[in-house]
C-alpha cells in the first residue's frame, strides 16, 4: 500500500532509519523540526500504521530544600553529634543551638543508639555513646548532589524511603517519555521519490491565533461607539475620590451603610485638600442638614475612597460646567467590598450617563435606553419601578434572557433629586442612568459567572466570537 507522505514524515523517517529508536526530544534535536512539527509528524505515521509508539516513565529523585541543607550543614542528627563530641552538653543548651531541630535530631540519634540521656541536678545530660559513621541516608543525600538521579540508579531503597519521610528533604519527579520506531510497512517506505501529486485533504494544518482584543474590552469599545453614535460625549474622572465627591454630592448620609469599609476600599491616611469650592461645599452641606436632619460633617467628606460607582465623575462635571444642555456618558473602573462571586467582583466596569435640558423626561430616559440595547442586540426589555438614593422617580431595566428563560436586571436610572443638582446651580432636569458592563457582557458571551472575564482561560478567550 503507497502512503503520500508530508516532509515531515520523511524527515522522521529517514531519521530513524539510521537511529532504529528515539524519543520525541530526540527526533526533533536531530533534525530540523520544531517540537510540534515532531508531534504532529509521529501521529500521522502512526495513524498510517508506519510507526511505533511506546511511552514509558522514568522517575528522578532530587534534593528539597531541607535535603539541600543537611548536605551543606548535615542532617540534625549529625549536627547534635557534633555539639557532644568533646563532652556531654544540657538538653536546654542544646536547644539554643538546634532549635526547632532539637527533636527531631535527639529522635534519630537514640533511634542509632548514639547517645544517652542523663538526668542530673542541674538538668538532663545528652552524651554521646560512640562516634558514628556515615550513615545510608547522609550517603545517599551526596549521591544526589546538585542534580537529578534516575531512581532506578539508587542502590538503597530504604534510606531513600527514610529521606520521603522526612518533610521536604527529597523530590520525586515522574519524566514521560516516547519512544518511537518504524514499523516493518516503514522501513521499506522510499522517502525520496516524488509524490503522486495527491493531497490529503484530511491533514492539519497549523493553527494560528491572531492577535485580538479582550471580549470584555470589545464590549467596552462596542458601548461607548454606541453612545457617541447617539450623540454622546465621553468624560472621565480618577479612580480615587474625595467622599464629598462619591457620596455627599450626591445626597448620601455620612450615616449610610454604604460608607461603612466593609463596603468601600478607603485609601489610608489619605485626606483631600481643595476638593471643592467654598461655596459647593456650604450648599451641599446645608442640603444634608435640612433633608437627612443632622450635623454634616467636613472631615468625613475628605475621606479619600476609590471610587464605587462613576457617578462621582457625573456630578463633578455637572457642578464644575453647569451646562444648559449636555449629553456625557463615562466608562471605567469602579470598586466595591464585596465578597466575590459568580455575579459580583471587587472591581467591575461601570458606563453612566446624564441628559440635561429645559424638557427632559421620564419617557425621554427610557426611550434612550431602549436604543441603547437595540444597538446592542437586546430587544426583549421592560421598565420596573424602584428606588435609588440620588434619583426620583427610578426605574430599573429589565432584559429578557432567552438562554436561561427569565428577566435579568441590567441598568438603574431615574431623574436626579433636587438636594443632588440645586446646590451646584443646576435648575433643569438631569436624566442619569448606570450599570455594570461585566452584566451585559455575561448576556452577550453567554456566560453565567462573571469571574470568566478574569480567569485567563485562552481557550475560550482564542473560541469567543468577533461578532455577536
Amino acid at each position: 500500500m503507497s502512503h503520500v507522505l508530508h516532509p515531515i514524515e520523511k524527515t522522521i523517517i529517514k531519521l530513524l532509519k539510521t537511529v532504529p529508536s528515539l524519543t520525541e526530544q530526540e527526533i526533533a534535536e536531530k533534525s530540523s523540526l520544531s517540537a510540534d512539527q515532531t508531534r504532529r509528524g509521529i501521529e500521522w505515521l502512526k495513524l498510517k500504521n508506519l510507526a511505533n509508539v511506546v511511552e514509558s516513565e522514568e522517575l528522578f529523585v532530587s534534593l528539597g530544600k531541607n535535603g539541600v541543607v543537611a548536605r551543606q550543614e548535615g542532617l540534625p542528627e549529625r549536627k547534635l553529634v557534633n555539639l557532644l563530641i568533646a563532652k556531654p552538653v544540657l538538653l536546654d543548651e542544646l536547644r539554643k543551638k538546634l532549635l526547632d531541630e532539637t527533636n527531631i535530631a535527639i529522635a534519630n540519634a537514640k533511634r542509632n543508639d548514639w547517645i544517652t540521656i542523663t538526668k542530673s541536678d542541674v538538668g538532663s545530660l545528652v552524651s554521646l555513646k560512640k562516634e558514628p559513621e556515615q550513615t545510608n541516608e547522609e550517603r545517599l543525600i551526596l549521591q544526589i548532589g546538585e542534580g537529578r538521579l534516575p531512581v532506578e540508579k539508587i542502590s538503597d531503597a530504604t534510606a531513600l524511603e527514610s529521606l520521603k519521610k522526612r518533610p521536604d528533604f527529597v523530590i520525586i519527579e515522574s519524566v514521560k517519555s516516547k519512544i518511537i520506531s518504524l514499523t516493518e510497512g516503514a522501513k521499506s517506505v522510499d522517502t525520496d521519490a516524488a509524490d503522486s501529486g495527491a493531497i490529503d485533504v484530511e491533514a492539519d494544518v497549523p493553527r494560528i491565533f491572531a492577535a485580538r482584543t479582550h471580549p470584555l474590552k470589545d464590549t467596552i469599545n462596542e458601548i461607548r461607539e454606541i453612545f457617541v453614535s447617539l450623540g454622546f460625549s465621553e468624560i472621565v474622572g480618577s479612580f480615587a475620590q474625595p467622599s464629598f465627591w462619591n457620596f455627599d454630592a450626591l445626597f448620601t448620609p455620612q450615616d449610610h451603610p454604604a460608607r461603612e469599609m466593609q463596603d468601600t476600599f478607603y485609601i489610608k491616611d489619605k485626606l483631600a485638600e481643595k476638593f471643592a469650592t467654598p461655596a459647593q461645599v456650604k450648599h451641599v452641606s446645608d442640603s444634608h442638614k435640612k433633608g437627612w436632619k443632622y450635623q454634616w460633617n467636613i472631615d468625613a467628606a475628605k475621606k479619600m475612597v476609590l471610587r464605587t460607582h462613576t457617578t462621582c465623575v457625573t456630578i463633578r462635571y455637572l457642578a464644575e460646567n453647569r451646562p444648559d444642555e449636555a449629553r456625557v456618558f463615562s466608562l471605567g473602573r469602579v470598586f466595591r467590598n464585596e465578597k466575590v462571586s459568580y455575579k459580583h467582583l471587587v472591581e467591575f466596569n461601570q458606563v453612566e450617563g446624564i441628559v440635561i435640558g429645559n424638557k427632559v423626561s421620564l419617557r425621554d430616559l427610557m426611550g434612550i435606553q431602549t436604543e441603547f440595547y437595540r444597538k446592542m442586540g437586546l430587544n426583549k426589555i421592560k421598565f420596573w419601578p424602584t428606588f435609588f438614593p440620588y434619583t426620583e422617580p427610578s426605574l430599573q431595566t429589565m432584559v429578557y434572557n432567552d438562554r436561561l428563560d427569565k428577566w435579568v436586571e441590567l441598568f438603574g436610572m431615574g431623574i436626579f433629586r433636587p438636594e443632588v443638582t440645586r446646590p451646584f446651580g443646576i435648575t433643569k432636569p438631569v436624566l442619569a442612568w448606570g450599570g455594570g458592563i461585566e452584566r451585559i457582557a455575561m448576556l452577550k458571551y453567554g456566560l453565567d459567572d462573571v469571574r470568566e472575564f478574569y480567569n485567563n482561560n485562552l481557550s475560550w478567550l482564542r473560541s469567543v466570537p468577533k461578532c455577536q
